[in-house]
């Protein structure tokens, strides 16, 4: 019923209310030697006053880019203006699995978005300048990177999220180019268990980090999902976990935006009261 009632009080929301402004632009990666794209959605009174904004970065899945965000989910649009968001649509290649990669260094995309990335986006815009203000969730693929990136840099993300992302990468060797990027698994099978997900919790420090999995039971992921849940149960780490009916599809991806950003929402507004602008 919750998720019913929650839909409805998003859809009463007047949508001449929120013009929300979208820029795509061209980022040099120096790691890379390569330009990549990423748009940028500003919410409708960004320059109007003068503040400083909290940023949620978007990884896409494997065949995505960096506008897939904006075609697929267009109501960002209107989230960024409901919570006063600046919202970042990443570009992870086609298969780049967000981590560098120890067997491709064109590959670069750990050092891409959490250095070169997100200077470029402090620098350009009026964004909160530390973790407290910065989230990032993706799906699929992206939400491996999501988690992956947050996890091993707690001092410049303090959210993250993960929807219906392949958490633990092992189960499939022959799949979505990971082969491309770690070696094939049976001679290089150190590169697959130092860059999957699951195999990064013992970075975590405490409850320092806010994470929130979402994943449908008809997933083709929902088994490493859930060990991935089981795990963080284990060592008492505290997170939010959801499954509902639903496969790897946009519709199911469509509702889980919705909590996600609720979740970083209020994250936001707990730890940047007097620095983030927010409605009420």
């Amino acid at each position: 019923m919750k998720y019913t009632l929650l839909s409805i009080c998003l859809l009463i929301l007047p949508l001449s209310l929120f013009a929300a402004n979208v820029d795509t632009l061209v980022v040099y990666s120096k790691s890379m030697k390569k330009n990549t794209k990423t748009c940028v959605i500003t919410p409708d009174n960004y320059k109007k006053t003068g503040e400083s904004y909290p940023v949620l970065y978007l990884l896409h899945g494997y065949s995505g880019n960096y506008a897939s965000w904006v075609k697929d989910f267009p109501q960002l649009k209107h989230f960024s203006d409901r919570y006063n968001l600046i919202i970042v649509g990443v570009d992870g290649d086609f298969s780049s699995w967000y981590f560098d990669s120890p067997v491709d260094s064109t590959m670069r995309y750990e050092t891409y978005v959490t250095k070169e990335l997100i200077d470029f986006i402090d620098n350009r815009y009026n964004s909160i300048k530390s973790r407290e203000g910065r989230a990032v969730t993706g799906l699929s693929m992206g939400g491996h990177g999501a988690l992956y990136l947050a996890i091993r840099h707690q001092d410049i993300f303090g959210a993250s999220g993960s929807m219906s992302g392949g958490v633990d990468i092992r189960p499939f060797p022959q799949n979505w180019d990971l082969a491309k990027r770690l070696g094939d698994k049976a001679t290089h099978p150190e590169n697959w268990e130092k860059h999957t997900v699951i195999n990064q919790l013992y970075l975590l420090e405490d409850d320092r980090l806010a994470l929130i999995i979402d994943c449908g039971i008809d997933d083709f992921f929902i088994d490493v999902n859930r060990h991935l849940h089981e795990k963080l149960l284990y060592f008492n780490i505290p997170h939010d976990y959801i499954e509902r009916p639903g496969g790897h599809t946009l519709a199911y991806w469509d509702n889980a935006l919705q909590y996600q950003i609720l979740y970083f929402d209020n994250f936001f507004r707990t730890n940047n009261s007097k620095k983030a602008v927010h409605t009420k």
